[in-house]
């Protein structure tokens, strides 16, 4: 009598496909197209303000941006983590889980002899890349749109310290680290909740929910003992990649706090998984 094999196919194989499959689709490709046009834009607008002479109306990282291009990635990743980036990260974790039980895909994936917890990891493995991909490609063309818009081949910080172009190559990668990881803790909520439905858009209106609650609970003073547990507190963290020397202690808290919502989300989204039948 022959022994019927079930042999699994190579993890990294695995990981291809579904890597290969997120970036095919149009609305992930539009939604790059569209981040990496963030960036280029807003050196536009700046550029065209600083020939304006309108220079003395900005404020923060703005101000700074100005004649000092390698600064534009950082304050475009600033700005888009506020809420375009947590959006993007929200509409891959929908369409991870939410969006194969609504073409009735996931259900194929469950029956199949595959575990669920490596089913999981595939999916989370798609939205942690692309969520990775669309952070670096902002800040690659922040570079080189800061560099030939504003000019400037180095970086001036906030401490009035000037830094030569790979020091300040090196804060942009720390920035573009630190969003990232900000938007997978998001992320990974999001993945929990797609676990628990067949709606994307619900997983969408619960991700973003989340953070204009965070960022309304953060600012209001008598709630200050919430934000050790909001996910938006340490967000604004990123201005700290622009003074010299860097002060590290928001930036470990913030990468800390991160961590621990990946971790729950993760940790729901698999206990859901390990029940679900469609």
């Amino acid at each position: 009598m022959s022994t019927l094999v079930v042999r699994r196919a190579p993890i990294t194989r695995v990981l291809r496909s579904e890597l290969r499959m997120v970036l095919r689709r149009p609305r992930t490709l539009i939604g790059l197209g569209l981040l990496a046009l963030v960036p280029v834009l807003m050196g536009i607008g700046i550029a065209i303000a600083t020939a304006n002479g309108e220079e003395g109306g900005a404020e923060g990282l703005a101000a700074l941006v100005i004649g000092n291009g390698m600064l534009l990635p950082i304050f475009a990743l600033s700005i888009a983590m506020a809420m375009l980036l947590p959006l993007t990260g929200a509409m891959l974790a929908a369409d991870a889980l939410a969006g194969e039980s609504a073409h009735g895909t996931l259900r194929g994936m469950l029956m199949a002899p595959v575990g669920r917890g490596r089913l999981l990891a595939v999916k989370a493995f798609g939205v942690a890349s692309v969520t990775l991909i669309a952070v670096l490609l902002m800040a690659l063309t922040g570079i080189i749109s800061g560099v030939l818009l504003l000019g400037g081949d180095g970086m001036l910080t906030a401490s009035g310290t000037s830094l030569p172009f790979l020091d300040a190559l090196g804060r942009v990668l720390i920035t573009a680290l630190y969003v990232t990881l900000q938007v997978w803790a998001l992320a990974a909520v999001a993945l929990a909740v797609s676990a628990f439905t067949e709606h994307p858009l619900i997983v969408v209106v619960v991700s973003l929910g989340l953070v204009i609650v965070s960022g309304v609970l953060a600012a209001i003073p008598a709630l200050d003992w919430l934000d050790p547990v909001l996910v938006t507190t340490s967000w604004d963290a990123v201005s700290e990649v622009v003074r010299d020397p860097i002060e590290w202690g928001p930036l470990v808290e913030g990468g800390l706090r991160a961590l621990c919502y990946l971790v729950i989300g993760g940790s729901i989204a698999y206990s859901r998984m390990l029940t679900r039948d469609g």
